[in-house]
């Protein structure tokens, strides 16, 4: 029952170009160039745990010893006195409304002002410190530094990044290269590493907008690696690293008290962004995979499934980049970047209490 229900899903007619069937595709001593094996996607999940394992070192021994250096504290909130009964409310959930104020401030016999104090300190109790968001954002920055460069190192020299109508001449009988296979898996295993660590990771008001951003990428990954569609694949990956690396960046100088540093950093990310999200990824790359790639290849279900990945990747693009000039237009009001783009809503929350008299303060973040 379970090998029929693959063989139905795995469809030749479905993800393969017509008169093309998965043994055309398999790897063998007998073809013409090496094809990838289906099966390596997997090797992507193991791999994950090695980068959470080598994240963990880095920010023992590195990251955070550097923070210290630079005077970032470590320091968590006061915490709230321990009330059992706005504990369990808080429990239920953290946001809390009016009414619910008025009858707990009822039950334990406090003034509402005095449930508001607490409910505030107890949120902040959940917040990371300073020092934890900005190791966060160096190993971010440390990893898409990385496999940009290596990505761009391994693409050099093939012809799908000077000329995109190779993505798609020949296919899919296009072979892979030692270099692209690591370049896919350790793509691959970042956002599997990052979809397991998303749970204990900074909360960010966007959770789960990143959430399923990270499965659409993971899927997109290993569809198009299935389906023999890795070099479009690989230039999709190096468009969508190069602006993460100057966001990062820019979160990690805010938290590090660079504010000038920042400020820079936070405006290249800015044109970086809109260059590679709102212009080479629309007007090049699914462009081509919209107009070019039907003049040079038959059309078969599986290329529809991929454009309509594509274009959802983008209308996120499009959210964020909303999000983003926001915090431009009122750094540029306030003189300077305020908050982070992408923070978490409890952090919205008690900003908005502690802050009335910064009307420019932004408290929004994003991540690709």
């Amino acid at each position: 029952m379970l090998r029929s229900l693959l063989d139905s899903f795995w469809n030749e007619d479905v993800w393969l170009p017509p008169n093309t069937t998965w043994q055309d595709i398999a790897p063998g001593p007998d073809k013409a160039v090496v094809y990838p094996q289906y099966w390596d996607v997997l090797y992507a999940i193991p791999l994950a745990f090695v980068l959470i394992a080598y994240r963990y070192v880095l920010n023992k021994y590195w990251f955070t010893p550097f923070g210290l250096s630079l005077g970032i504290k470590n320091t968590r909130p006061k915490k709230a006195p321990y009330n059992p009964k706005l504990e369990a409310a808080y429990q239920q959930t953290p946001k809390i409304k009016h009414k619910q104020i008025i009858s707990l401030s009822k039950q334990v016999d406090l003034t509402e002002r005095q449930v508001e104090r607490w409910w505030r300190l107890r949120r902040s109790q959940d917040k990371p410190s300073n020092l934890v968001k900005f190791c966060e954002n160096l190993w971010l920055f440390t990893f898409y530094m990385f496999n940009f460069s290596y990505g761009l190192f391994v693409l050099w020299d093939k012809d799908c990044l000077w000329d995109i109508d190779q993505c798609y001449i020949g296919y899919p009988h296009q072979g892979v290269t030692p270099d692209i296979w690591w370049y896919y898996m350790i793509s691959s295993a970042f956002y599997w590493s990052a979809t397991m660590s998303h749970f204990w990771d900074v909360r960010r008001k966007d959770f789960w907008q990143m959430f399923v951003h990270h499965i659409a990428t993971i899927l997109l990954l290993a569809l198009s690696w299935i389906c023999n569609l890795h070099r479009i694949g690989s230039l999709v990956l190096l468009v969508h690293d190069f602006a993460d690396i100057f966001l990062v960046a820019a979160k990690a100088a805010k938290y590090a008290n660079y504010q000038r540093l920042c400020d820079v950093i936070f405006a290249i990310f800015t044109i970086v962004w809109i260059a590679t999200r709102l212009g080479i990824y629309p007007f090049y790359l699914i462009w081509s995979s919209s107009i070019r790639a039907p003049m040079l290849l038959p059309m078969f279900p599986a290329y529809y499934i991929f454009n309509t990945m594509l274009c959802f990747l983008l209308a996120l693009h499009v959210l964020w980049t909303w999000l983003i000039l926001q915090v431009a237009y009122n750094a540029i009001s306030a003189g300077k970047m305020e908050g982070d783009i992408r923070s978490s809503s409890s952090e919205i929350s008690d900003s908005s209490h502690s802050n009335h008299s910064t009307p420019n303060r932004v408290n929004h973040k994003k991540d690709t």
